[in-house]
């Protein structure tokens, strides 16, 4: 009889039949609780929690294959007690979320919803010399906090625009400091300094709620905030209050911490462009994330090395 695997049904219109062959599939929505039994991979979404209760019920699990660049759904000190491996999709989808990464703050600083709004409304009387003026990206400075894959790629398209480059990281950037003459700043010269500042830190307990009152108090007045990365990085609240205040000029946003509820305070704010978590949304890259967390699952249960491993400690 052949082994079972589990795979998020979500994936079955990117994936070749069988996906896996040889193997029984069981296809399982987001929205159904984590069977258990006697399944020898998993290949979930984000959104599903695997914690030590769940990984109890899969006595039998050898290969953890998320279909994600993320994994803070994923308790990987509990797959590692089980030597269990944890895969992830990195790379794949760099390109794709920088693209929509930029997208939004094209939409911010051009003051886009504002100007749908206008005409929605019906209440555009005309051209005016004054009317919805927005941030000249040319000689204005982008701060990218992170300069993981994704945030090198949003720092990488900064250039085209004429923008100056700043970067904060826990590691030096040589490469992109090179490329793009990007300058490698504390994180709170770069928040003082940054026209547009966009988030690319990972999620894990020592960055949740990174983005607080304090740090937006640091941001140069009147500064556009791009969230791309995760939701809980950012104290929702705290955001709002900085649009009220002025502190912050716009933001826009595709991840929120409580997804997929929104905070309507954010959805109709007019200086805030929201989206439904579309960053890596195109066929071709939805595609390839698909079929590298298959093939992660593949070689593992070939006894072979996963191609893109998560280390226990997040790494």
């Amino acid at each position: 009889m052949a082994q079972r695997v589990l795979i998020a049904a979500e994936l079955k219109p990117l994936l070749p039949e069988p996906p896996l062959p040889g193997y029984h599939v069981d296809w399982i929505s987001s929205r159904d609780p984590t069977p258990t039994g006697d399944y020898v991979a998993i290949v979930p979404l984000l959104s599903r929690t695997l914690g030590v209760s769940e990984l109890d019920g899969l006595p039998k699990l050898r290969v953890l294959a998320q279909c994600a660049v993320g994994y803070d759904n994923i308790d990987l000190q509990a797959a590692a007690d089980r030597k269990i491996p944890v895969t992830n999709t990195p790379e794949v989808l760099t390109e794709s979320t920088a693209d929509l990464t930029w997208a939004l703050i094209l939409a911010v600083a051009r003051r886009l919803k504002e100007g749908q709004a206008m005409l929605s409304a019906d209440s555009w009387t005309g051209w005016s010399p004054t009317q919805l003026l927005g941030l000249e990206l040319n000689g204005s400075t982008l701060g990218i906090v992170g300069a993981g894959r994704i945030g090198r790629a949003v720092a990488r398209r900064g250039v085209g625009f004429g923008m100056r480059i700043l970067y904060s990281d826990v590691h030096p950037q040589p490469e992109l400091e090179e490329t793009v003459g990007a300058e490698r700043r504390s994180l709170q010269e770069l928040l003082g300094a940054s026209d547009v500042v966009s988030l690319h830190v990972p999620s894990n307990p020592g960055t949740r709620g990174f983005f607080d009152a304090r740090r937006f108090a640091q941001l140069k007045p009147g500064a556009l905030f791009i969230n791309t990365a995760r939701g809980d990085l950012v104290d929702e609240g705290a955001l709002v209050q900085a649009l009220e205040e002025g502190t912050v000029a716009g933001a826009g946003l595709d991840v929120f911490s409580r997804e997929p509820e929104v905070p309507r305070d954010l959805v109709e704010h007019p200086r805030v462009v929201t989206l439904p978590h579309i960053g890596s949304a195109t066929v071709f890259t939805r595609r390839a994330m698909a079929e590298l967390a298959v093939r992660n699952a593949a070689e593992v249960l070939a006894g072979r090395p996963p191609l893109t491993p998560v280390s226990s400690t997040g790494d």
